[in-house]
């Protein structure tokens, strides 16, 4: 066979393995596990850090301070530093809506070896802890919840004696660029973490979705959290991996009623959020960046390419394992793409989509080496790391 065959041949292998062998990672159908309400409904906190949110607060929390809980709860909101009047707007929202009662606090500017996001949730974890909570619920302040949010996620932990439950909130899909990259961001994070992996009892695979984590108080503490993590910028993960070690069990899921309303109409806007954490999920290491821009070349262009290449050189053999590689690709995408409600015709794009996220990465190890490191609303951090081992 020519060279461009065997091209073909080794990514349809790779894609048979990935469609077989990497926990299902294509299926959406690992949602928040079967429940029964409490005898007794614990106690929670809610802790949301907030940085320049005044577009996203009049969504967000009056969604959780009006939570069906038949608990105790209440909301903490950490400003952390903003310029656009957060923490006063927090402030007239929870006087002008009914619910919950919220606490807003501003820290200051976080000390070195801290991020920002997790300085702030350093100051709420704290401050809710002095009340005594049994439960913590970590959510951004851009996540809205539907009312009974809160007493799903209780009362599936409680059910399945999870330490840490956690949700992917579905992200907005309505601009053409949202579209084309929000799916398969989620697709690539559960092919990198399959949940089937992280849900299974003694698994070594740990994530979680920071913008929905309910984390038991006692297990913060035992994993101490978020002191252990406090560098990192994917911090989900490491808040996953950091409870995991400590003893605890994880959970990880889509949502069906959390969801972002964060816009991200322009591809720029894509970009930065995929930019500014990709080389420090990679630790940084220039090895490493190069096997996954090879590996995402192999296992996502080659297919379209072979196929074409094959076709116009009448090589039979490319075209054939091109063509065929190529639709497993697509038949894997489907799921996610009806979970986002989007067109199946989007899935034979995955390939360009592949290579916006391979220039991504790319574009994060070259910010990165000119001292940027990861940007993200003002503050850059030279060299944060992704998901400390200690």
């Amino acid at each position: 066979m020519s060279a461009v065959a065997w091209i073909a041949v080794v990514s349809l292998v790779a894609w048979v393995w990935l469609l077989l062998g990497q926990g299902f990672f294509w299926w959406t159908g690992q949602r928040l596990p079967g429940r029964a309400e409490p005898a007794h409904w614990p106690s929670v906190a809610i802790v949301v850090p907030a940085r320049d949110e005044a577009d996203m607060l009049p969504v967000s929390l009056p969604s959780l301070m009006a939570q069906d809980y038949p608990g105790h709860a209440e909301i903490f909101l950490v400003d952390d530093c903003s310029e656009d009047g957060t923490g006063d707007l927090a402030r007239e929202l929870s006087v002008r809506c009914a619910g919950l009662p919220v606490t807003v606090v501003s820290p200051g500017e976080p000390q070195p070896g801290w991020t920002g996001k997790l300085w702030a949730v350093r100051h709420g974890i704290a401050l809710a802890r002095s009340r005594g909570p049994e439960y913590l619920l970590l959510t951004d302040a851009d996540i809205a919840h539907e009312p009974d949010s809160l007493r799903e996620l209780v009362a599936a932990a409680c059910s399945g004696g999870f330490d840490l439950v956690s949700q992917m909130a579905r992200l907005r899909v309505e601009s053409v660029w949202e579209r084309l990259v929000v799916p398969a961001f989620v697709y690539f994070f559960s092919q990198l973490y399959p949940f089937r992996w992280v849900n299974r009892a003694g698994s070594r695979t740990a994530a979680a979705a920071g913008g929905c984590v309910l984390l038991r108080t006692d297990a913060a503490v035992r994993a101490r959290v978020p002191e252990s993590i406090r560098q990192a910028v994917i911090d989900d993960v490491s808040l996953a991996r950091a409870v995991q070690r400590s003893g605890g069990r994880i959970w990880l899921g889509l949502a069906d009623r959390v969801d972002s309303v964060r816009p991200y109409p322009r591809l720029a806007d894509l970009w930065r959020m995929v930019s500014r954490s990709a080389y420090a999920q990679l630790r940084h290491h220039p090895l490493v960046l190069l096997g996954t821009v090879l590996g995402l070349a192999a296992v996502y262009l080659a297919p379209p390419v072979t196929l074409v290449a094959g076709l116009i050189a009448g090589d039979a053999p490319a075209a054939w394992a091109g063509g065929a590689a190529w639709t497993v690709m697509a038949g894997t995408y489907l799921p996610m793409l009806g979970y986002y409600r989007q067109s199946w015709w989007l899935a034979p794009l995955l390939p360009f989509t592949a290579l916006l996220y391979l220039l991504m990465t790319v574009d994060s190890a070259v910010q990165h080496y000119r001292g940027r490191g990861a940007a993200w609303k003002g503050r850059t951090y030279a060299r944060p790391e992704a998901a400390p081992d200690q």
